[in-house]
């Protein structure tokens, strides 16, 4: 008995899903949650255009809330309103989309519309996406035309129950046509996804981390049993901070000393260069003068 009960209330639920679809399917309707309080059944309308369902002052509300309790006997129904924030990775308004574009320009124009919203659901953020359109289009024949792009999981525990899939069908005067939409949201996680690591940037990591001098150690919590032994691992990770700091502070006096001694070598070097060459002219031209003197002194003599 309770078995039945479970089926009853999901044909219920699926009943109540169809129908507001109907009413709804032009006013960019997504999908209904129902959920049961204690106060009575609360009804979830997902949808792009929240003002076209509510209606003036609520005119549309009130009419659903009427069908529910005398159609489909709820008791209390409340009627909420979401909005659906990205309406292009919703399989439910991509069909409608789909379905009202041949309806208005015709089948003719099929191929201009399938390639349109494919490219719209890809940029939205899909990972992959197919359209499969079916039916009298173009010709008298029947035919199936599949749109894809991206990346699509079609076999697999994924492909059954990550990947969004619906149903949308169109009357027009060549016959029905049938719209099947499939895709593949972002949020979905792949088992089978990996991540390329920077080799270059790990390695610049590694040396800052040793160049400042910070050791790191891992410790498992299943090692430590007591607090005495807490308090071993305490000790020796402060020993080990204050020896890197003794080593830094040693490492940076030593390069203070090497570079201070160059400097004043540099210096007295330059002071020799420069003393030495000034004597040497001085000593040339006092010879110059004395050679200029003599032959006069002579001349005068002979005279």
């Amino acid at each position: 008995m309770i078995e039945r009960q479970f089926i009853a209330q999901k044909i219920k639920e699926f009943q109540i899903q169809e129908y507001v679809g109907k009413v709804l399917g032009k006013a960019g309707y997504s999908h209904t949650e129902i959920k049961r309080t204690p106060l009575g059944d609360k009804v979830i309308i997902f949808t792009t255009r929240p003002g076209i369902v509510v209606g003036k002052k609520g005119e549309n509300i009130k009419k659903l809330t009427q069908v529910l309790k005398s159609r489909f006997k709820m008791e209390n129904p409340e009627i909420e309103i979401g909005e659906v924030k990205e309406p292009m990775i919703d399989e439910q308004y991509v069909a409608d989309k789909i379905a009202y574009s041949i309806e208005r320009f015709g089948a003719k124009r099929f191929k201009s519309v399938g390639y349109k919203v494919l490219q719209e659901v890809i940029n939205a953020g899909a990972i992959g996406a197919e359209i499969v359109l079916s039916g009298r289009i173009p010709s008298a024949r029947a035919r199936s035309w599949r749109f894809s792009a991206g990346y699509l999981k079609k076999s697999g525990d994924i492909s059954e129950n990550k990947v969004h899939r619906c149903i949308a069908i169109v009357v027009i005067k060549a016959g029905v046509v049938g719209i099947k939409v499939s895709i593949m949201t972002p949020d979905i996680e792949l088992p089978d996804k990996y991540l390329m690591l920077d080799l270059e940037k790990q390695e610049k990591m590694m040396k800052e981390k040793l160049e400042q001098g910070i050791k790191t150690r891992e410790i498992k919590v299943e090692e430590i049993e007591t607090p005495e032994e807490l308090k071993e691992v305490t000790k020796k990770a402060l020993e080990v901070i204050k020896k890197t700091k003794e080593e830094n502070v040693k490492v940076e006096k030593s390069a203070a000393t090497k570079e201070k001694p160059k400097v004043e070598v540099k210096k007295e070097v330059k002071k020799e260069k420069n003393v030495e060459p000034k004597k040497e002219v001085k000593v040339k031209t006092k010879v110059k003068k004395e050679t200029k003197k003599e032959p006069k002194d002579g001349a005068d003599k002979k005279k």
